[in-house]
């Protein structure tokens, strides 16, 4: 069924819009359109825990399971919405790597239905058979790099190839935000694709806060970044809780770093002991949240040594981490902290989706909230106590002592030499030898 681009339709300020939610995970986009005056009217995810807690804490109608077992009919069905009624689509697709930048050249419109499809894919078809208003792709700040951008090319052909079947008018706009922009109070990078069905333009919000040191605040009308402080600020400092304590090797290293450090405190550039090389460890390696400063980006599979950790010397709680992914209060979890820290890690900050969401309803789809301040916003917290003292350096640590050599250099490390060498052997494997060309003159130049 073909669709004819129609102006846009103007809907009243305060109706609830429609949306139909993919790779839902725990629902940090959902929230953030939620605020923003939408309503979820099927979610679709794979993971058992993430559709338990989404149970637990919203009536939304879930769909469990891989996406490529559920036909686009299923979806709209337990939507109870037809093709063309849904006023957006929102999901962030897993992103495997892959090399398929002309994946729609020879027209093979069908790959589109084929159950082996990836999940961009997957994505895609669900955009051609419901045909929503508007769509909001997230996805990892990888999908763009610059020489490495396969994903995003085959997003937008796909698109394309979706407009061509069914007479949409899909244009597509893309950024990479840093959510700590938008008063996130955790620096997070994701790209963003947008568009609505009759081609309509979009342009993405402007930062509104940034980094005191970085930004003339008064003449760019911005404020400072949301901080630590500013999200968790409030809640019980030293919670009574054994599954908080830093275990392994290094935990007991935690309390001689400064809040706002890492390792790299200890090395020989650093201001504590010479017990590592600078830079030869992973950033968020001993990692520590500043009450000045927005936490880094919260991990969804940390190892036992990998911040952020509490300025306090303990992995953050649930509440915190919710609290710096901007997650509405008041959520419940009836699961461990390890399945709760990986549903947060994995999510999409809320405020950023907010943000979104309210530009997306004023610019596309003819509905602007009544108020453009955004829900979700933590508030600032204008007193923040001093830095935590830090403690010695335990004496199980001092065999580490020692002239630790800096990392060589950006692709000059023991792993990069090894992995150009071992692309060295593949290419070599994979060209034949033409005479006399192979150790040549050919080579030098």
């Amino acid at each position: 069924m073909l669709i004819d681009p129609s102006p846009l339709e103007q809907r009243p300020a305060g109706i609830m819009l429609k949306a139909i939610s993919l790779y839902t995970g725990i629902g940090g986009l959902d929230f953030g359109f939620e605020a923003a005056g939408f309503r979820t009217c099927v979610a679709v995810e794979m993971d058992e825990v993430s559709c338990q807690t989404i149970r637990l804490n919203r009536t939304w109608p879930v769909l469990e399971g891989d996406i490529h077992s559920f036909r686009s009919q299923d979806i709209l069905k337990t939507a109870g919405l037809k093709a063309g009624e849904a006023d957006i689509l929102i999901g962030g697709p897993p992103c495997q790597p892959f090399s398929k930048s002309s994946y729609w050249v020879n027209g093979d419109s069908g790959r589109l239905d084929d159950p082996r499809s990836d999940t961009l894919m997957a994505y895609l078809r669900v955009l051609r058979d419901t045909r929503p208003r508007a769509f909001l792709l997230e996805n990892v700040y990888g999908l763009a790099y610059k020489g490495k951008d396969e994903g995003l090319r085959y997003l937008l052909e796909g698109i394309a190839e979706v407009n061509r079947q069914v007479g949409t008018n899909y244009r597509v706009h893309w950024h990479m935000l840093n959510a700590a922009a938008f008063g996130v109070p955790q620096v997070r990078e994701r790209v963003f694709l947008i568009g609505s069905r009759d081609g309509k333009m979009f342009e993405f919000p402007i930062a509104r806060f940034a980094d005191r040191g970085e930004s003339d605040l008064l003449s760019q009308s911005q404020e400072p970044l949301r901080t630590a402080w500013d999200a968790i600020g409030d809640l019980k400092q030293d919670p009574a809780d054994e599954s908080l304590k830093i275990g392994g090797y290094w935990g007991d290293l935690v309390p001689s770093i400064p809040e706002g450090q890492n390792y790299l405190w200890h090395t020989p550039r650093g201001g504590g002991m010479p017990l590592f090389g600078w830079r030869t460890r992973y950033w968020s390696f001993l990692l520590k949240l500043s009450k000045n400063r927005p936490s880094w980006t919260i991990q969804a599979q940390p190892g036992s040594a990998i911040g952020p950790f509490h300025w306090r010397n303990r992995k953050l709680s649930v509440q915190e981490m919710c609290r710096l992914q901007t997650f509405p209060d008041g959520l419940k979890f009836n699961c461990g902290r390890t399945d709760a820290q990986k549903m947060l890690g994995n999510a999409v900050p809320s405020l950023l989706a907010e943000v979104l969401a309210l530009e997306m309803r004023k610019q596309l789809l003819g509905s602007p909230k009544r108020s453009a301040e955004p829900k979700l916003l933590p508030p600032r917290r204008e007193l923040v106590p001093r830095a935590e003292r830090i403690r010695s350096v335990p004496v199980h640590y001092h065999e580490l002592l020692g002239d630790h050599a800096d990392h060589p250099g950006e692709g000059k490390g023991a792993n990069a030499l090894r992995r150009a060498q071992e692309r060295a052997r593949a290419a070599a494997a994979e060209v034949p030898m033409q005479g006399n060309l192979i150790g040549s003159d050919a080579e030098l130049h």
